[in-house]
């Protein structure tokens, strides 16, 4: 990346080339902050402090943990959205508390997350609002690094709140993250006006009523492949258009990236079912207490403080399995 810094055209397509300056900077800065510690390290093992040993070397795992996390779309925000599955109103209940879960975890992270698109469920059942779909915008440093592999099936188990018997439900929900492209990476993703479908509607709050008696909320659809992005979080029509214009050209071009290896077609056929046997991480809640991923292996009992966001555990997994 130096050689090519130095070559005297570098600058010839100034977007690309600030992306590498900035990716050149960070790994070097990187570098020498893990060169920093291995010698704090060296010094500290003369020293034989013990507790101090296990903090400098949890550092620099923590350090190696960014080798991983050098995919050609890793260091950009993501775009994460969760669809509630197989459970009615406590699957999007789950919905809810996946939002939470993620929302928590980007806040322990320094990312910044926000609410783009929000589809709410069928009803409020003693103040608790759940979701049919909801997408988060996360921004920060390798947040799409961090959590690309989240994506897949959550499979809930517990006593359903919404259950007069308070009988044991399973639910389900898939979870969908892809990177936050640049608009070079776009600038190829072409929609001809009869291609594409554009629903306007009320943006729609808990419980069903309308939030507003404008049509504000935009979807658009991409007829030949149904990929659809919608927004309803800006006040204007415009802003929520152009946000959905620009989510659905990220989707259409991460469905490119995949193509690569499968054809449209067949990505398009195979979507994965949010449902039973297609799970990446069970939450069991009763009869025992125990998340588990079905991938690593990774699993605690402590349930309330992966729900909270503590995620570190699975995610730092996650990022080391091939």
């Amino acid at each position: 990346m130096d050689e090519l810094a130095a070559r005297p055209d570098f600058w010839g397509v100034p977007e690309q080339a600030a992306a590498i300056s900035e990716e050149l900077a960070d790994l070097k800065k990187n570098i020498g902050e893990l060169e920093d510690l291995e010698t704090e390290l060296d010094l500290l093992e003369e020293a034989g402090g013990e507790e101090d040993i296990d903090l400098a070397a949890e550092k620099i795992e923590k350090k190696e943990e960014l080798a991983f996390l050098s995919g050609k779309y890793d260091r950009q925000n993501a775009i994460l959205t969760i669809h509630s599955g197989a459970g009615g109103q406590d699957a999007q209940d789950w919905g809810a508390m996946l939002l939470r879960m993620y929302s928590r975890y980007c806040q322990r992270q320094g990312f910044k997350a926000a609410v783009i698109d929000e589809s709410f469920g069928d009803g409020v059942n003693d103040g608790r609002i759940g979701y049919k779909e909801v997408s988060l915008h996360i921004r920060g440093p390798r947040a799409y690094g961090y959590l690309k592999k989240e994506n897949g099936v959550h499979r809930l188990v517990r006593k359903s709140p919404f259950n007069a018997k308070n009988l044991r439900q399973t639910s389900f929900a898939l979870v969908e993250v892809f990177p936050e492209f640049s608009k070079n990476d776009l600038n190829g993703i072409v929609l001809r006006p009869e291609d594409v479908r554009i629903d306007f509607y009320r943006a729609s709050g808990p419980g069903g009523q309308y939030v507003n008696k404008r049509e504000s909320a935009v979807r658009v659809t991409h007829i030949p492949t149904g990929v659809s992005a919608s927004c309803q979080t800006e006040r204007l029509q415009g802003q929520n258009k152009d946000q959905a214009m620009e989510i659905l050209k990220m989707k259409l071009f991460h469905l490119m990236q995949e193509s690569r290896e499968n054809e449209l077609a067949k990505i398009k056929g195979d979507r994965v079912s949010a449902s039973w046997g297609n799970q990446i991480r069970n939450y069991v809640l009763d009869p025992y207490r125990l998340v588990k991923d079905t991938r690593t292996g990774v699993e605690t009992s402590q349930t309330d403080k992966v729900l909270d966001g503590e995620l570190d555990e699975f995610i730092e997994a996650e990022i080391k399995l091939n």
